[in-house]
């Protein structure tokens, strides 16, 4: 056998072809009740990277045939000594050495940019969920990464959605919310809240737990988020958010994101949740998320099932994300290999 591997950029579409359709395939095989692999998007990672991040990409061809991709993003404004990872091998032409291969290139690529240490993830099943191929956490455990957080998938499946429950939720929880309104809003943010948005966005990795990760707060600023919105748009992302506004201040001081992909209209991913820290124990959160679950349900009715990701120890969102109806499904392990 035979394995060749090459860098590639978005010029080559032959290459650009055949990751898309390793990726497809991968996506089929070891996430079955994923949506299927979106065009779209995956030709504007090319095309309209987010801001701040430099992706280099490797296909691996086994005995001629496209076999595995990997795709190494390096920020570029903050975490300079990071990347993160996705690699993938095609499900029929896995134990051939592929995988291991595309990862020491990926090692020299990434020790050519100066980088430290790179991040990615796996999927593995819950006890009593739905079965997951093991090979992801083996693969990471054999190139010497380490576990450093664990997280939970769970999905929503709206047709369970108990909406007396959820507007009895939302009764308990408004008096707690005096002097607090909220606002929602599709697609680009409004002028008037984009700082806010930059502040709250920046706070993410601040406030969320990160586990053994290590990865520094980003710097986000308005032009950043103009960013994150374009490159958003050329994926095809339909974003609907929430932002609870403080009255006395006018500032936004919680948000919520839900966005719906472009081949796929039954699917929506729950994004960020934040709240500003001094704003916190107003059930600002719960309320955000559960008014847009109703702000989406009304604009995207084909939505079936959301789904969510959340660190184990994230308990707080944990709680809310299982009080609006979600529903664990696999566990997901952030790997770090230190270069």
């Amino acid at each position: 056998m035979s394995i060749t591997i090459a860098s590639f950029d978005g010029a080559d579409r032959t290459a650009v072809d055949e990751a898309y359709r390793i990726g497809s395939a991968v996506n089929h095989a070891d996430l079955p009740d994923f949506p299927p692999s979106c065009r779209r998007r995956f030709d504007a990672l090319f095309h309209t990277p987010m801001p701040g991040t430099r992706s280099l990409w490797a296909l691996a061809r086994l005995d001629g045939v496209p076999a595995g991709y990997l795709q190494l993003d390096l920020p570029q404004l903050d975490n300079t000594d990071n990347a993160t990872a996705d690699l993938l091998v095609h499900p029929q032409l896995r134990r051939r050495g592929v995988g291991r291969a595309l990862h020491e290139y990926g090692v020299r690529l990434l020790r050519e940019h100066g980088r430290k240490r790179v991040v990615g993830m796996a999927v593995s099943a819950l006890p009593g969920g739905p079965a997951r191929s093991v090979a992801g956490d083996a693969f990471a455990a054999a190139t010497g990464a380490q576990p450093a957080l664990a997280e939970v998938r769970r999905r929503l499946d709206v047709s369970k959605l108990d909406r007396v429950a959820l507007r009895a939720s939302l009764a308990e929880a408004r008096p707690r919310a005096e002097g607090y309104q909220s606002v929602c809003w599709q697609g680009a943010t409004p002028p008037e809240y984009v700082a806010d948005i930059a502040y709250l966005d920046g706070r993410l990795l601040m406030d969320a737990p990160m586990g053994d990760v290590q990865w520094e707060p980003e710097r986000v600023d308005a032009e950043r988020i103009r960013g994150n919105e374009r490159a958003l748009d050329a994926r095809g992302r339909r974003r609907y958010h929430l932002g609870m506004r403080h009255e006395a201040s006018g500032r936004l001081v919680a948000w919520t994101l839900l966005d719906v992909g472009a081949s796929a209209d039954w699917h929506a991913f729950q994004q960020i949740t934040i709240v500003d820290p001094a704003h916190r124990g107003h059930r600002l959160g719960l309320i955000a998320k559960a008014e847009n679950l109703h702000h989406l349900l009304t604009h995207q009715p084909a939505i079936q099932v959301i789904d969510t990701w959340n660190a184990t120890s994230n308990s707080y969102m944990v709680a809310i994300n299982e009080q609006l109806g979600f529903r664990p499904v696999d566990s997901w392990t952030d790997w770090q290999l230190t270069l």
